[in-house]
């Protein structure tokens, strides 16, 4: 494969443009496309702006009018090769003119892809695999989604230096700081999906909400996922106004998965407890773990994680470090530390 210097900061700026802040976070991919002319000079640039939206190859080529034809486009995903909400982009940058296209990642959907043998099969020259990391990163989420079949699993949870989400009189307010819940909303805010048990409903009524810092809900929130069997109070706070609610009638980690992904959803972020969590982990489902870790001791009350069979040392799940940050004291809080590690997914079942 060979690139051109010019080609390279094209896509590097599509990178930026797909990145835009205000993009929502699914159920597309987030795209960006830049048009240069045969001396290197950018022509037009686009990028998607969300479903239903012109993808951003179709937005580079309408700013660009007649001046797209002979053209290179640059994007940072493989042009699509289907018709959903719009037209394929393969097709348009057919019939646009553009001469060569360049992209970073291949498409993983199976219903979009075949984007790059449309194009070659047209006469367009076609490279892929400029910076393709940079843009799988992007779009860690929706790549794993379209890849595994089900939504990506962040599980959070909070703990004492002991492992206790709450002490044996079942008190848990507060074991994280004020800087750990804050940077939880931020967290909750990049997720499509909020994940909890009946029992969590049932024990601590939370509200499941994405809030600012100053606790005013944000204008778009993730759907509310409760999970399991037992009858619920309607009146419980997760089940009002502020964010649509769907009840999951299962124990089963796959059903739920399933039933989340045939709603478009592919950010799960699990914040029930400790048998919830449990179930998920023993079903190798969990593919992010994100914990924040308060410096206190309780030497007894409830684990952050319930039995997971597991009898023998040489068979612990060895989570792979990714981040570690300490997130600073404020007020009378302590300083906490913010773990996030990745977990291996497990084989998708047939």
């Amino acid at each position: 494969m060979t690139f051109s210097a010019a080609e390279r900061d094209a896509m590097l700026r599509a990178l930026e443009l797909a990145g835009t802040p205000g993009v929502p976070l699914g159920p597309n991919p987030r795209v960006g496309c830049v048009l240069l002319a045969d001396d290197g000079s950018v022509v037009a640039e686009g990028h998607h702006r969300g479903a239903g939206t012109p993808h951003a190859e179709a937005n580079a080529l309408s700013r660009a009018g007649a001046a797209a034809r002979g053209t290179t486009a640059v994007v940072t995903l493989e042009p699509c090769n289907h018709t959903g909400r719009t037209g394929p982009c393969a097709r348009a940058l057919v019939e646009a003119g553009v001469r060569r296209v360049v992209y970073a990642q291949a498409d993983p959907n199976a219903v979009a892809a075949g984007g790059a043998q449309t194009l070659r099969a047209a006469g367009v020259e076609v490279e892929g695999g400029l910076l393709a990391e940079d843009a799988q990163e992007l779009n860690r989420v929706w790549s794993f989604a379209m890849v595994h079949g089900r939504p990506f699993v962040t599980w959070k949870f909070a703990a004492t230096l002991d492992g206790r989400s709450a002490a044996a009189d079942g008190t848990s307010r507060w074991v994280s700081s004020s800087a750990a819940r804050r940077d939880t909303h931020r967290l909750r805010a990049l997720c499509d999906t909020m994940l909890v048990g009946t029992g969590t409903i049932a024990a601590d009524d939370p509200l499941l909400t994405v809030r600012d810092d100053d606790g005013v809900a944000l204008p778009h929130q993730p759907l509310r996922a409760v999970m399991g069997e037992r009858e619920l109070d309607p009146g419980h706070r997760v089940f009002n106004a502020d964010a649509e609610t769907l009840r999951l009638r299962t124990r089963d980690p796959h059903t739920a998965l399933a039933a989340l992904a045939a709603r478009d959803r592919q950010h799960v972020f699990l914040e029930g407890g400790p048998t919830l969590a449990a179930a998920f982990l023993r079903a190798g489902l969990v593919d992010e773990i994100v914990a924040y870790v308060a410096p206190l001791l309780l030497g007894a009350g409830t684990n952050a994680v319930a039995d997971l069979g597991i009898t023998t040392i040489s068979a612990a799940l060895r989570p792979t470090v990714t981040d570690v940050t300490v997130l600073p004291a404020e007020g009378a809080d302590q300083p906490n530390v913010r773990l996030t590690m990745h977990c291996a997914p497990a084989e998708q079942e047939s």
